[in-house]
């Protein structure tokens, strides 16, 4: 069967995210998107983890449903957790993403976590041990488990962060590092980018969207052709099998909020060509800039940009259809017109990521409105302009020029006469 999954989330329990963090709300938002497989996001916590116990059964096969309601949604158990830690006098700082087969093997990793540091802190705890003691936990716990480097590439808490990361995944998890077969490629990146590194040909590639709030999941994604199966999903995930991940659903990476280089307080934003040449020194203030996703890239790649592996697993670019309809009406995401439209769209036609890839043409053009039409074939065919995002700063999309722009009805009732 055809899964889509989005394995990192976080709840209400976690710094800076909705208080609609939680799983009911999250499998209407999964409908919605067309979703099928959720990550819990934050099972160290001790009152959410209470609350999943009590919110989810078993859904068979190491996966879990909503107790209290039908859903076609199942969850899987995962957690992030950061490590804040030393390496030769360099601080390092790095961010994994935990997958647990049940509840009980969750239970575990939560005890040996708590001797060790805060639980009740934050959805997303912290400790101040070595990386590499995650995954000794989490394997100790369960052999089942899986442990993947977070947003791999972002400045700070990352596996090849420019500001608190390593080089490669042996110099990160040293010993452990034969136990690591995935890792996140974060927003500012894409699979095209890490491809440029010969050292992570075996490594699975996963894309998430590290929600913080419900109408973000699935921004970034992975289809899979499998069962609904935990042991099957995570065995693909280690085997790198092509035949049954499909694809990954990514952002454009100019979108992320640490793709260029730059320095936000003064809005200086560059390319890494231009910050090498200013030896990454803000041109305005003189301090040191952020550097970007695209330049870390540049200093560990053995490969030319444009090189595909054999092997390598394919992905589709997208940009969220609520961001299509407000570039297209000419509005701000959030506004009541783009709600609206975005919530009609998805009663006629369906989930959000079938829209955006799935269905064809003709079957969008009698019940879409031209301009939002326009706009998802546009995507589709990757004509689009972005400023690339910088310093903790979202690149800004441009679907249509700004001449083009002009006002969009939502809806027209010629339309909603067919139904």
């Amino acid at each position: 069967m055809k899964i889509i999954a989005d394995f990192h989330v976080h709840s209400k329990y976690s710094r800076a995210t909705s208080r609609e963090m939680e799983v009911d709300t999250l499998a209407l938002w999964a409908e919605k998107k067309g979703i099928n497989l959720l990550g819990t996001g934050d099972f160290t916590h001790p009152q959410y983890f209470a609350e999943l116990q009590g919110a989810l059964e078993p859904g068979g096969n190491g996966l879990f449903k909503l107790r209290n309601r039908p859903s076609p949604v199942r969850f899987i158990l995962t957690v992030e957790v950061s490590n804040i830690f030393s390496v030769k006098g360099k601080l390092k700082r790095i961010h994994t993403v935990v997958f647990a087969p049940s509840l009980e093997t969750a239970q575990k990793i939560n005890t040996g976590l708590a001797r060790r540091g805060k639980l009740a802190s934050d959805g997303r705890p912290t400790f101040g041990f070595h990386v590499k003691e995650i995954v000794k936990i989490a394997l100790d716990a369960s052999p089942d488990c899986l442990v993947v480097p977070a947003h791999a590439w972002t400045p700070w808490f990352s596996l090849f962060g420019a500001n608190s990361g390593f080089d490669s995944l042996e110099e990160c998890f040293e010993e452990e590092a034969k136990n690591i077969f995935a890792i996140e490629t974060g927003l500012s990146s894409d699979p095209a980018m890490n491809w440029r590194l010969s050292a992570l040909d075996r490594i699975t590639l996963l894309s998430n969207s590290d929600s913080h709030s419900p109408s973000r999941i699935g921004r970034e994604a992975n289809v899979f052709d499998c069962e609904m199966d935990y042991f099957e999903i995570v065995h693909a995930i280690r085997s790198k099998d092509r035949k049954k991940i499909l694809y990954t659903i990514e952002f454009f990476p100019e979108e992320g909020k640490y793709h260029f280089d730059g320095h936000r307080a003064c809005e200086v934003v560059l390319a890494p060509q231009e910050s090498k040449q200013l030896n990454k020194q803000c041109p305005k203030c003189g301090k040191k800039l952020t550097v970007g996703v695209l330049h870390r890239v540049d200093d560990l790649a053995d490969r030319e940009e444009g090189f595909s592996p054999p092997n390598a697993i394919p992905f589709k670019n997208m940009i969220p259809l609520d961001e299509i309809i407000a570039d297209a009406m000419g509005q701000a995401v959030g506004t009541k017109a783009v709600d609206q439209e975005y919530e009609q769209m998805i009663q006629r036609i369906g989930p959000e990521l079938s829209i955006l890839f799935d269905r064809s043409e003709e079957e969008l053009a009698p019940v879409v409105p031209p301009r939002v039409l326009e706009g998802i074939l546009r995507v589709r065919a990757r004509q689009v302009e972005i400023l690339p995002g910088y310093d903790g700063v979202y690149g800004k999309i441009k679907i249509f020029k700004d001449e083009e722009k002009k006002a969009v009805s939502p809806a027209p009732s010629r339309q909603m006469e067919l139904f």
